[in-house]
Formats: C-alpha cells, structure tokens, sequence
C-alpha cells in the first residue's frame, strides 16, 4: 500500500463502529460497517457515499475484517462510482457483502458491474428497498434485500418479505428496536434483522439466576470487594472445575509467558497476582456465562470493559471501577435476566450500580457521559461522539486509538480463554 493510501487510512481508521446483523435465531451473521470522516480533534463529519466507501475499503485492508467482523460478514455501503470500479477486488469475496445504495441508478453499467460481482463469488444487498423501488432490474443479483421497518409500515413491508423472500434470497428487517417489532418481522417473513433489540432489556418473568451461573456472579462480587479474599476465590474456583481448567489454560497462554509450574489453585491465584486474578475472572466469568448467546455479546462486553479501562485515567470517575461498568453493562442481555437481578448480586460503589440501572430508572449519573461515549463509539453515532468527547475533554483521535485496541485486546483475550 502506498504511503498516501496509508495516512488516508490511518486517518479514517479512528471513525469505524459495525452495527450488528443477526439471523432469526439472534445468531450474529455480520456486521454493517459505518465509517465517518473526523475533521479537528473535536468533529466528525459524514462522508460523501463515494468516499466513504473507498476508504472503508482501504482502511478494512491495513485493520482487517477478522478484527472488525469476528469472521463474519462484512456489509458495505456502496456508491455508484465505487460499484463500478474494481475495488471490491481487494477484499475476498465470501467475506463481503455489497450494500447497494437507494440511489444508485440501474442503469447499464450498474447492471454490468452486479454481473461482474456475482461471477467473482461477491453478495449483494440492495439498501433500504421499498416499493415500486427503482432498483427491481436490480433484484436477481440480490442476496439480501433490507427494508427499513420503521419507515415501511406493516401493510407494506410484509407483502415485500413474501414477494421477494427466497431461500437463496433473504429478507432483511432495518430499525428492529424492540423484541415485539423482531417477533412481527420474523413472522412476515423476515429472516434476518439488524437493530440493537437484542443488547436491551427486556420484560420478562423473574427468575432464578441458575446455580452455576450464580457461582460466577458470586465471583464477580468477590472480585468486586475493597479487599479481596483469596481464600473465598479458591473454594468457589474449585466448585467450578471449567475455570479450573480455564484458569490452567490462560497460565500457559502466551499473553503471560509463565514458566513456572503450577501446583494448585491456590498457586495459579498467587502467580497470577491480586490484581491479574481480578481481571482474569471478570474475563473468564463473562465468557462462561455468554456461552448459550452469540458471541457477539461477549466479545462486545470485553471490548466495551477494556476501552473504559483504557480513557479511566483521563477521566474524572471517582471510585468507580470503568472496567466493571463496560463488563456488565452486557450481563443483562447474556443473562437473559433483568439487569436488576445483576446488580443485586455484585457490591457495587452506588455510582456504578445507579449507571447500570440508569437504561431502567432514565437518571443522569456521574458515570452516564463515560457511558453514553462507550455506547456510542460502539454504534457508530459520530455526532454524539463528537459532542461526548468534548464534554470530557477527550480527542477523537484519543477515542479511536484506544477503541481500537480495546478491539484488538479482546480478540486476544477470548482466543486464550478457549470454551
């Protein structure tokens, strides 16, 4: 890669967040990619379509899709312009999906560019359809067709679904934002869905937490005292023989570089140290307990943990722990319980506890503007990471450097903590 085309990606590589895309069993198939520009340390600016897309392009070859997509689909905007040059052909075709833009014309040359991408082995999407849209010449090159749910009413959207859904087709639901809009798309013949339904809480029954997962969050709250018991850590280890196997496995990873024998538990707690014992657990826990749910979650709660980690020092956060924040911040949607049965297992500074509840209770807390740029950064809202940045004296180029090592850190991490 040129030089040029390498200070264009660096450039724009602070300015990446995915939206996830799951499937109708919530299994995360891929991710939209959203790129902005930033411009000063303080502003992000929206891309022009053509641009956007060409630096996506380039910047996904210097950070690579398994990082940003986790080995999944990577669904890509695209342009007129950019559909009808050859830079698709930089990335391998099972891994990308062509996201036609509602714009794009279906002229001749459009017609024959689709022709070229499906020869090649690419996938195609066609953007924000709707009826009559000007793109049905279009459609028997498409994969997926995305329907924005929000705008197209019921009426609409599910004569759409049967018209054109296939088995080689796939229907894609836009803006699903709560469980009853993912229920009634999955039921209109919807078969796959992209919104953030799945990170929310939701109503539910109350029920028992189940025992081995009780254990685990009995170590989150061991782990969450001023002083920490080893003793306490050990017998409940012990009562869990996966993270003693766990806890053998990371010793030997080579994120440690230990070549010291280990004994016991006891001795694998003492090598690792107060404060590596700590952050193991919240890890290994996480990942234990996100087993049953995609692994989306449990990446993203990792990700979230560390990038809170990593802006602690430059942020006033009082004695709250940022890490714990981002870790649990997911807990409720690996659970499946209500985020409240969380919380009242784990000793929590009352800051913590109250930013956790804040999705439920709606109050500002201290913590909420470190919160609210996590959440943010995550899915790609530019404006607010702009304006939350700013509120805590941060600068974009900041913020990405140290999400995107949150990201790399993450993939580490689960990759030593095998299943």
């Amino acid at each position: 890669m040129s030089t040029s085309a390498q200070a264009s990606a660096k450039s724009l590589s602070p300015c990446i967040a995915r939206q996830p895309i799951l499937n109708a069993d919530e299994t995360v198939i891929g991710y939209e990619l959203l790129f902005r520009e930033s411009s000063g340390e303080h502003h992000f600016t929206s891309a022009n379509g053509e641009k956007a897309t060409s630096t996506t392009i380039d910047t996904l070859s210097v950070v690579g899709l398994s990082v940003l997509c986790d080995g999944r689909l990577a669904f890509i905007n695209c342009a007129r312009q950019t559909l009808l040059s050859d830079y698709f052909a930089l990335l391998p075709p099972d891994e990308v999906v062509i996201e036609i833009q509602q714009a794009v014309p279906p002229d001749e040359d459009v017609v024959q560019a689709c022709q070229r991408l499906k020869q090649a082995g690419y996938s195609i999407a066609l953007d924000n359809f709707e009826p009559k849209d000007k793109r049905e010449g279009l459609i028997r090159f498409a994969d997926f067709i995305k329907v924005d749910i929000a705008r197209i009413p019921l009426e609409l959207s599910a004569p759409l679904a049967a018209l054109y859904g296939s088995e080689r087709r796939r229907m894609l639901a836009q803006k699903v934002e709560t469980r009853e809009q993912f229920v009634t798309a999955r039921n209109n013949g919807f078969t796959c869905f992209q919104g953030y339904f799945f990170r929310r809480p939701e109503n539910m029954q109350v029920r028992q937490i189940p025992a081995n997962q009780g254990t685990y969050l009995r170590l989150l709250s061991a782990v969450s005292k001023p002083s920490v018991e080893f003793a306490e850590i050990e017998g409940l280890i012990k009562h869990e023989p996966s993270l003693c196997y766990r806890l053998l496995r990371y010793l030997n990873s080579p994120l440690l570089q230990l070549s010291v024998p280990v004994v016991s538990v006891r001795h694998a707690l003492g090598l690792l140290g107060e404060q590596e014992t700590v952050r193991w657990i919240r890890m290994a826990t996480t990942v234990v307990m996100g087993q049953d749910k995609c692994s989306d979650l449990v990446l993203s709660s990792l990700v979230r943990a560390r990038f809170c980690e990593l802006i602690s020092p430059k942020v006033e956060h009082g004695n709250s722990d940022l890490f714990l924040m981002g870790m649990l911040s997911l807990m409720d949607a690996i659970l499946a319980v209500p985020i409240g049965m969380v919380v009242e297992e784990l000793h929590l500074d009352a800051d913590l506890k109250a930013q956790l509840l804040r999705a439920k209770t709606g109050e500002k807390t201290p913590l909420s503007t470190i919160y609210d740029l996590m959440v943010a950064r995550e899915t790609g809202e530019w404006e607010r990471v702009t304006k939350l940045a700013k509120n805590l004296n941060l600068s974009l180029s900041f913020v990405a450097e140290k999400s995107n090592e949150a990201m790399r850190w993450a993939h580490q991490v689960t990759s030593a903590l095998p299943g």
